[in-house]
């Protein structure tokens, strides 16, 4: 006979032949409106062994608020490789466990990706819990089209770095989605319009679900004006709705413009636009100066 295994995790017994396996639930929860957390995820979160966290604080109060006891277990970007394993080693014991971020949908710009593709790996079943994505819901309501779009997450904070990932996506023909913080949403709305230029349809979300909710559309100019000019636009959280670069000569402008940009550190600005034109197809009179 077999005597009876523990396992790794220090969960209890099991036998490998009895015990099926337990699932990880990949649960949204609300961005803002706590109306927004679906009845099925909330069943979820009752149900589970215990709920992975990015921060337990935060996800504590959310829990609290609907009366949910449960074991909180940190996962965040510093631990998230290490607790992989024993997480994926409670979960073939049978434990059924749940991941949630501070808000939203789980590994959209947020830890739980390594957990996600750990368990998949070891044959652990992974479900999804729909709900709230903040970058869906801006894009619900933005008016640019939503058939083909990308999601950039965060910018990069310095701007060095920001104004060269701008250089490589002026020229994307699909719909950009990009989140930004309340101390660099004027840096960006700048380096956006320097690198897709001032006129590109935008539209700018802040505070999705909460109290303080504001939508502005316009083009990237206007709206750093309206954020400039209002301090209440300054706050919050943000997600930046940018519209493609469409079609061909808008295609051919913008790349112009991110090659009129590179070469006008080394050459006069007349041989930089000359240079520009020729490689992009675009007109020279219209990259002259652009930097």
């Amino acid at each position: 006979m077999i005597a009876p295994l523990r396992d790794i995790a220090g969960c209890g017994l099991y036998h490998p032949r009895m015990q099926k396996p337990g699932t990880l639930h990949v649960v949204a929860t609300p961005i803002g409106n706590l109306g927004d957390l679906s009845p099925r995820a909330l069943d979820t979160l009752k149900g589970v062994d215990a709920i992975c966290a990015e921060d337990t604080r935060h996800t504590r109060q959310l829990l609290s608020h609907f009366g949910v006891e449960r074991p909180l277990l940190a996962l965040h970007q510093h631990n998230e490789e290490a607790q992989s394993e024993q997480l994926v080693a409670r979960m073939l014991a049978g434990d059924q466990l749940a991941l949630v971020s501070d808000a939203g949908t789980p590994l959209v710009s947020d830890p739980g990706f390594r957990l996600v593709a750990a368990a998949r790996a070891a044959g652990v079943r992974v479900s999804p819990v729909p709900g709230a994505c903040a970058a869906i819901a801006a894009l619900s309501v933005a008016g640019i089209a939503s058939d083909r779009f990308v999601f950039e997450g965060f910018l990069p904070a310095k701007g060095g770095a920001r104004r060269e990932r701008l250089s490589h996506l002026a020229a994307e023909a699909r719909t950009l989605i990009f989140y930004e913080s309340a101390h660099r949403i004027e840096e960006s709305l700048a380096d956006l319009g320097a690198a897709f230029g001032g006129e590109r349809p935008a539209v700018l979300a802040r505070e999705l679900t909460k109290l303080f909710e504001t939508v502005l559309d316009g083009t990237l100019a206007s709206l750093g004006e309206q954020v400039a000019a209002d301090a209440n636009q300054r706050k919050g959280e943000f997600v930046l709705v940018v519209q493609g670069a469409g079609d061909d000569t808008d295609a051919r402008l913008v790349e112009g413009r991110r090659l009129y940009q590179k070469l006008a550190g080394h050459l006069p600005p007349s041989t930089a636009a000359k240079l520009a034109a020729e490689l992009s197809g675009a007109h020279r009179k219209s990259l002259y100066g652009s930097g």
